[in-house]
């Protein structure tokens, strides 16, 4: 199939809670079994599967045509449900691929990497651990950092791939942990740049910090990042709602030689959020927010809790 004038999109996409129904022993993964409080049940977890594939395959595809080239996710247990999700209904005719790893995270839940191979020719990848303190001197696991290497339409592509710790204690009290992730990503670019000055990378995913935090300016200023993101964010535009205030913790960011039209073959063309109205609430006091699977224990049936997020770039 023909990208059209060979759009491609990039993604992101925090599925929230993609579990299977099995029980993990070594996870925190009891929430998500069908003797659950939740009812995480073989038949809730064919509707999700169904619904994200949906939602995948139609990110972007107003100006590509096509479905997108690369889609960073977050919040997937394991490699049994990246299977099920490519394989699923909605997804199965777009032969992607996935790159993941398990990261030492208590829930159970990593970032991944959907891609088509047809399109984006993966060359290597490798994960980051980010060290974290508790209150208690522990080690704190969060989710790795993943790194994708490959080409597309020629180009080499850094993917970093990204979900941060939550800010469930508050936005002062998590902002170290924010920092030391950004840290870690700066020493990613830094290594890849010093390898290969030329080389394009983007920086995606689940910040849990909006453009203007700390962590996300020090991305951009350390590792010479564009975020797009910035403009997009508005009073009533993000792509998660908390309170009832729009946040836009879902980001793609990129080098800026991307911009640099002598050498480039790929040109950036915009920016969004992928909130389509098949994908809000569409009725009562959360009219237009993220049709959620759940809320607390009620299951909704719904999609995320976040809204996915993608930037464009053109064959020039």
């Amino acid at each position: 199939m023909n990208y059209n004038s060979e759009i491609y999109t990039v993604a992101f996409y925090n599925v929230e809670n993609l579990f299977d129904f099995e029980n993990d022993p070594l996870t925190h993964d009891d929430d998500f079994l069908p003797a659950s409080a939740k009812r995480w049940t073989p038949k809730r977890y064919q509707n999700k599967l169904m619904k994200l594939g949906a939602v995948i395959s139609q990110i972007g595809k107003e100006q590509s045509k096509v479905a997108p080239a690369i889609i960073g996710l977050a919040e997937v247990e394991n490699e049994t449900v990246l299977s099920d999700l490519v394989n699923s209904k909605n997804l199965r005719d777009e032969n992607y691929s996935y790159v993941h790893y398990d990261s030492m995270d208590e829930r159970g839940i990593d970032v991944a990497l959907l891609y088509k191979p047809s399109v984006f020719k993966v060359e290597h990848s490798e994960t980051f651990s980010v060290y974290l303190q508790n209150d208690l001197g522990q080690k704190d696991y969060t989710r790795d950092i993943l790194l994708v290497q490959g080409k597309l339409k020629g180009e080499i592509l850094n993917i970093i791939v990204n979900h941060w710790s939550s800010r469930r204690e508050g936005e002062k009290e998590t902002e170290f942990r924010h920092i030391a992730a950004a840290n870690v990503v700066n020493s990613i670019t830094k290594r890849l740049k010093e390898k290969n000055p030329n080389d394009k990378t983007i920086v995606m995913g689940d910040f849990n910090d909006n453009p203007g935090s700390k962590s996300l300016l020090l991305l951009e200023k350390e590792s010479n990042l564009y975020n797009p993101f910035k403009t997009v964010w508005s009073h009533d535009n993000g792509s998660l709602n908390h309170n009832f205030q729009w946040n836009i913790f879902d980001q793609v960011l990129f080098s800026t030689n991307f911009f640099d039209t002598n050498t480039t073959k790929l040109a950036f063309i915009e920016a969004k959020i992928f909130n389509v109205k098949s994908l809000t609430q569409y009725q009562g006091r959360y009219k237009g927010q993220p049709f959620r699977t759940y809320v607390g224990k009620k299951y909704k049936g719904g999609y995320s809790d976040h809204f996915p997020v993608y930037i464009q770039l053109k064959s020039t």
